[in-house]
């Protein structure tokens, strides 16, 4: 491919912005560096409500939009999108341009930005074959051939340092194809398809299965109940449901109901009016009226008071909540979303919940697993957290003995737990850039 024209200087003086939407950060990354190179100012988001945020607080000159969005339905955001920004020049990833939106001077620098980031890209990375009919510049490179480093090592010498691979924060299957929300009528890809959802990494069949549940009911206003062990990543869940649904730019608010005194846990919830008890200097806006129109996220759920759990019973019934030391009752719209470590219907039976209260809540259940459920996805998951924890100091990578004493630990404290040991592993390995058996310590995890 010939090298893009080099701009005359009177063109170059101003930095154009172009705001870059996908939440595939791999592509984000590629496409990114390309328009550095080309003198653009890159902003990044990771889905459709944090384009729109982003171009209110400062119109873009353009937008290159992914060819799936993770929370809104691409069609409508970019219908919505051109009318509400009539002068940003709008490009989809598949390389097709609105014909409604301004052809911008530079079309043809993002253009040739997206043609090539794409073409760096080893991998089939849109298996959409809508999406793919749009344009030529959809087509893809044939894949170029992977050279890996013998594993094999020498006799008595050391073992060599593990790589993590470049994955984005997404996981995918080896085709990384992209997922499709139920919205979306692409033949094969129904709400039960089998990719995991961005939040949620593993490929193991029961996280997977995790994804399929959030995919069916995240468009509803059904109330879940998310029931799993400590550590496993239940408010992950929770943020998914919320972002997937059609409340994802409205509040997401949590409470942990573990956290909270008991004496303060109503006011926090209902709030409460000036003078309501000792201490009460001023009005208060409770958690579930800060949610209305959105999603409110009970954690803990099990260990709400008896007492509390009949006024919140009320609330579920009928969507009106009564402030603390108010006589008024105010009218919230709001989606519950609760979750427990406790096996919440035998707690029931035994009189330690309210039944009535379990059956409005776990109208539908999502099960997280322990991590020994799906010790499969370990590098998956020890790759996710290097990458986290590489944004503030340099990326780490782990040796064969490190990996292997990870793999023989039994997670009590699940996913959670091994992020802790990787933070801690980082921190004690300096400026060592492998993490080494060495640093490996579970005796402080915190469960």
């Amino acid at each position: 491919m010939q090298p893009f024209p080099v701009l005359p200087a009177s063109t170059r003086i101003r930095r154009r912005t172009v705001l870059v939407t996908s939440a595939d950060r791999s592509f984000r990354q590629r496409l990114t560096q390309v328009l550095a190179g080309l003198r653009w100012q890159v902003r990044e988001a990771e889905g459709g409500a944090e384009a729109w945020a982003q171009a209110e607080g400062a119109a873009p000159e353009a937008m290159i939009v992914d060819s799936w969005l993770p929370d809104l339905d691409l069609s409508e955001f970019l219908s919505d999108f051109r009318e509400q920004f009539p002068e940003v020049d709008l490009v989809t990833a598949a390389g097709s341009v609105s014909e409604e939106s301004p052809r911008g001077p530079y079309r043809q620098e993002l253009l040739y930005a997206l043609r090539h980031s794409q073409e760096t890209d080893t991998a089939a990375w849109n298996s959409a074959p809508a999406a793919a009919s749009l344009d030529p510049l959809a087509e893809r490179g044939q894949p170029s051939p992977q050279t890996e480093s013998s594993t094999t090592t020498a006799a008595g010498s050391p073992p060599r340092p593990i790589p993590i691979p470049i994955l984005s924060t997404a996981p995918r299957s080896s085709s990384k194809t992209i997922p499709i929300r139920p919205s979306q009528t692409v033949p094969g890809a129904e709400a039960g398809s089998g990719e995991p959802l961005p939040e949620l990494v593993g490929n193991a069949a029961c996280m997977l299965e995790v994804s399929r549940r959030v995919r069916l009911v995240a468009p509803r206003m059904t109330s879940v109940l998310i029931e799993g062990p400590t550590g496993s990543g239940k408010e992950l869940v929770a943020e998914a449901l919320h972002r997937l649904s059609t409340r994802s730019r409205k509040p997401f608010v949590a409470i942990n109901c573990a956290a909270i005194p008991e004496a303060l846990l109503e006011a926090e919830l209902f709030g409460h009016t000036r003078g309501a008890f000792t201490g009460a200097v001023q009005g208060r806006t409770g958690r579930i009226e800060a949610a209305d129109g959105g999603t409110l996220f009970l954690d803990e759920i099990g260990e709400m008071p008896l007492g509390l759990q009949s006024k919140l019973l009320r609330f579920v019934e009928c969507g009106e909540l009564q402030r603390v030391g108010d006589n008024e009752t105010v009218k919230v719209d709001v989606r519950i979303i609760a979750a427990t470590h406790r096996p919440l219907a035998l707690h029931a039976q035994n009189g330690g919940f309210r039944s009535d209260l379990y059956y409005r809540l776990a109208v539908f259940l999502i099960r997280t697993p322990a991590l020994a459920e799906h010790a499969e996805d370990l590098t998956l998951l020890v790759d996710h957290f290097l990458r986290q924890l590489g944004r503030e100091a340099p990326l780490k990578r782990v040796d064969e003995w490190a990996m292997a004493k990870l793999a023989a630990h039994d997670w009590p404290g699940n996913v959670r737990e091994l992020e802790h040991v990787l933070e801690r592993a980082v921190i004690l390995a300096g400026e060592n850039p492998v993490l080494t058996s060495r640093e490996i310590d579970f005796g402080l995890s915190v469960n």
